[in-house]
């Protein structure tokens, strides 16, 4: 995971005066050196969008984003694409914020918080790990070999999951962030009443690893046989598309490398991957023109679905 400083806008020349918000972050950071946008909001009063457009447009400061952009499929979103994180969620728990003129002290500060995600990313594949191995040994010899395929897919196989604290969405409870996305594959020939059973064993996981208190995380899966994924290739719907975005970016946790290695050769021969990577070029240029149009707005004065420029759909009922 690298640093990357994200090019700024340039202002015109008549604007000079530092807003009131503005002055109070340069004191802060001047105090306190770089912070993250969690902090400086913790801090600072006023919106999360005003906070990250003084941020973004001051001459006196620079704003670092760290990791990377990736692809996500929004519904809310006119053609599905946007970019994950947004630009919220980029600027509270991705970016760094430190005075202009001390680079230094950003790029140290900003090693530290890549550290720091990547640590956790590390942490809940482990978990994700633990939990798969203890699903699998409760079937013992019953297990069938070479026929079931655990992938992980999310925040995490970029290494870019966060232990922010946010609302598990079917309890209200809260969990440590990012969840762990399983995708479970299974041969056509699997018997149906073995995928009850590894189903009942995963959804009893998930609440365990839910409820409990030195864990709090959220295990977010599926199981489905090969003949699913064929029909999912279509790539004919949004929630088709959705199911194709996730079996992309996955990576292979457990089970049969044949399965894995089958369902990565059927996104090639289908011509999916060529249509995500076209979506994704979409979701850049989107990320690009909404940043200049919040750079340029009055915060208080946007409407929801501007809002949601800033912040995905699944963001809403957290940030608003």
């Amino acid at each position: 995971m690298r640093g990357c400083a994200v090019p700024l806008p340039l202002q015109s020349s008549n604007v000079c005066a530092m807003s009131q918000m503005e002055k109070e972050i340069v004191e802060l950071i001047r105090a306190r050196g770089p912070l993250t946008g969690a902090e400086i909001r913790d801090s600072v009063s006023g919106e999360s969008l005003a906070l990250w457009q003084a941020c973004r447009s001051s001459h006196a400061l620079e704003t670092r984003t760290l990791g990377r952009r990736y692809l996500r499929l929004d519904e809310q979103v006119e053609g599905y694409a946007r970019l994950s994180p947004s630009i919220l969620r980029e600027f509270l728990t991705y970016s760094v914020t430190g005075l202009a003129g001390d680079p230094a002290s950003l790029e140290k500060r900003s090693h530290e918080v890549v550290s720091r995600i990547e640590e956790i990313s590390r942490a809940k594949f482990d978990l994700a790990c633990h939990v798969v191995n203890g699903i699998r040994s409760q079937f013992e010899a019953a297990w069938p070999e070479d026929q079931v395929c655990f992938i992980l897919a999310g925040d995490i196989v970029f290494r870019m999951a966060h232990d922010v604290p946010r609302p598990e969405r079917s309890t209200g409870e809260l969990v440590r962030g990012s969840d762990i996305d399983l995708i479970v594959v299974v041969a056509d020939q699997v018997p149906e009443d073995f995928i009850k059973s590894l189903d009942d064993a995963i959804c009893r996981e998930k609440y365990r690893t839910l409820i409990a208190p030195s864990i709090k995380e959220e295990i977010d899966y599926i199981v489905k046989k090969m003949e699913r994924v064929r029909e999912q290739l279509l790539f004919d719907s949004f929630k088709r598309m959705v199911a194709c975005k996730i079996l992309q970016e996955g990576v292979l946790l457990f089970g049969s490398q044949f399965i894995f290695d089958a369902i990565k050769a059927l996104l090639r021969e289908k011509g999916v991957l060529d249509k995500l990577d076209d979506l994704e070029k979409r979701a850049h240029a989107s990320r690009s023109a909404a940043e200049g149009y919040l750079l340029h707005s009055v915060s208080g004065k946007l409407e929801r679905a501007d809002l949601l420029l800033f912040y995905s759909s699944e963001e809403s009922e957290e940030f608003e």
